[in-house]
C-alpha cells in the first residue's frame, strides 16, 4: 500500500513538471533577439564546433581500426651445383575485429555524439544566464537612474521652498546652505546612478556584441508556482550538466564492455603466394594468427570495470549537488519575491512621508533637517525596493532558464 502510494506521488509530480509549458515573461529579451546573441557567443559556438568533432569520432569508431596489411619478399637460392634460383612471395592479411568489441565501439561513438550535445546545451544555459542577468542589471541601473532623477527633482524643489521661505522671513541663510549642500550630494548621486548604468550597458554589449540598446520597464516578477518537487523534477529532466554526467557514465560502461570483449585477441586472416626454385614450384596458402591473451588485458578489464564504479558515483554526487542548488534556487526566489512585497510597501510609506513633509515645511509646521531627513528615507527606501526587484526578477528568470521555459530552450 506504502509503495503504492509513493510511485502515485511520484508519477503525480513527473506529471506536473512534464505540464510545465514554456512562457514569455514581461521585461526578457525577445526570443528571436535572444537566441541570435546567444547562438554568436564563443562558448556556444566552440560547444557546436565540438558535436562536428563527436561525430567524426563515432564514425571513427564504427570502423575497423584494423587495416589490410601486403606483405613481399623476394630471395635467390643458390644450390651447392652452382644454380641459382629467384624466388618470391606475395601475401595479404587483417585483422578481424569481433563483433562484440563493434557493439561496444558504436555505443561509446553514440555516447560521444551525445555527450557533446548535452555539452553544447549546457553552454547555451550558461551563456543564457550570464545574457539574463547582465540584461536585468541594466535595466535595473537604468531605473535606478531614473530614481535618481526623480530624486534630484524632489531636492531642487525642497530648495525653491526654502530659498521661498528664506525671502519671506522666515528661513535662515544657513537653511539654505543645507539645502543647497543636499542638492549638491543628490546631484552627485544622480551621475554616479548615470555612470553605473552606463557602465553596466557596456558589461553587456561588449559581452553579447549586437544587442540593442532598448530600454524598457523593469518588470514585477511572478510569484512562483507549483510544488517545489516538480520545479526539482523539471530542471534535473532539462539539466545538460546532469546528462554529461549521466552520458560519462555511459561512456565508461561502453569502455567496460570493450575491455571485457578485448579481453580475446582479434584473431589476424590472410593469404599468400609463393613462388620457389626458379619458378618450378607454386606455393598458395592461407594463414591465420591469434595473440596469446596476457595479464595485461585482464587488468585494463578491471580498471574499466573500476571507472564505471567512478562514473556511478558521481553521477550521484552530481544529482545531489544540482537538488541543492535547485532547492536553494526555489527558497531565494520565493524569499526575494516575499522581501520585494514587503520593500514595495515600505517604499510607499516613505513616499508618503515625504511629500507630507515637504507640504509641512512649505507651511512652517517642520523644520529643514526633518524634511531632508525624510527625503533620504524616501530615497534609500526607493533604492532598496529596487534591489529587491532586480534580485527577485534574476532569480524568477533563473529558474526559468533551469528549467528551460524561456528562449526555446525545451529538448528532451
Amino acid at each position: 500500500m506504502m509503495i503504492r502510494l509513493f510511485m502515485m506521488a511520484l508519477l503525480t509530480v513527473s506529471a506536473t513538471a512534464q505540464a510545465m509549458q514554456p512562457v514569455n515573461p514581461p521585461g526578457l529579451l525577445p526570443t528571436e533577439i535572444a537566441r541570435q546573441l546567444l547562438e554568436q557567443d564563443p562558448a556556444v559556438a566552440s560547444a557546436r564546433a565540438g558535436l562536428d568533432v563527436a561525430q567524426q569520432e563515432a564514425g571513427i569508431l564504427d570502423q575497423s581500426p584494423h587495416e589490410w596489411i601486403a606483405r613481399t619478399s623476394g630471395q635467390q637460392r643458390r644450390l651447392d651445383s652452382g644454380s641459382r634460383y629467384a624466388e618470391w612471395s606475395v601475401g595479404i592479411e587483417r585483422a578481424i575485429r569481433l563483433p562484440g568489441k563493434a557493439e561496444a565501439d558504436r555505443k561509446l561513438g553514440k555516447a560521444t555524439v551525445e555527450e557533446s550535445k548535452a555539452r553544447y546545451g549546457e553552454a547555451l544555459h550558461e551563456s543564457a544566464r550570464e545574457l539574463m542577468a547582465l540584461w536585468v542589471a541594466w535595466l535595473g541601473a537604468e531605473r535606478a537612474h531614473e530614481l535618481a532623477q526623480v530624486s534630484l527633482q524632489s531636492t531642487q524643489a525642497s530648495v525653491s521652498a526654502v530659498e521661498k521661505r528664506v525671502r519671506a522671513g522666515d528661513a535662515s541663510k544657513l537653511d539654505l546652505g543645507i539645502a543647497r549642500a543636499e542638492l549638491a550630494e543628490q546631484r552627485r548621486m544622480d551621475n554616479d546612478a548615470k555612470t553605473q548604468a552606463a557602465a553596466t550597458w557596456a558589461r553587456l554589449s561588449t559581452r553579447f556584441p549586437g544587442v540593442k540598446r532598448q530600454a524598457m520597464a523593469l518588470p514585477m516578477p511572478s510569484e512562483i508556482g507549483g510544488d517545489a518537487a516538480a520545479w526539482r523534477e523539471r530542471i534535473l529532466e532539462q539539466s545538460d550538466e546532469f546528462k554529461i554526467a549521466q552520458l560519462q557514465l555511459k561512456k565508461a560502461q561502453a569502455h567496460a564492455d570493450r575491455a571485457r570483449a578485448d579481453k580475446i585477441p582479434d584473431p589476424t586472416l590472410g593469404g599468400y603466394t609463393a613462388s620457389e626454385v626458379g619458378g618450378r614450384e607454386r606455393i598458395i596458402g592461407v594463414m591465420v594468427s591469434v595473440p596469446i591473451p596476457g595479464g595485461a588485458r585482464n587488468a585494463r578489464n578491471a580498471k574499466a570495470i573500476a571507472a564505471v564504479v567512478v562514473s556511478s558515483r558521481e553521477v550521484e554526487l552530481k544529482q545531489r549537488e544540482l537538488e541543492t542548488q535547485i532547492a536553494n534556487e526555489i527558497a531565494t526566489a520565493q524569499g526575494t519575491y516575499a522581501s520585494l512585497q514587503i520593500a514595495n510597501e515600505g517604499a510607499g510609506f516613505m513616499l508618503e512621508n515625504a511629500a507630507l513633509m515637504q507640504r509641512a515645511y512649505a507651511l512652517g509646521e517642520a523644520d529643514l533637517q526633518a524634511m531632508l531627513f525624510s527625503l533620504r528615507q524616501q530615497t534609500a527606501a526607493a533604492n532598496s525596493a529596487l534591489q529587491a526587484q532586480v534580485s527577485a526578477l534574476q532569480a524568477y528568470y533563473g529558474l526559468l532558464i533551469d528549467a528551460h521555459l524561456v528562449w526555446d530552450m525545451d529538448h528532451d
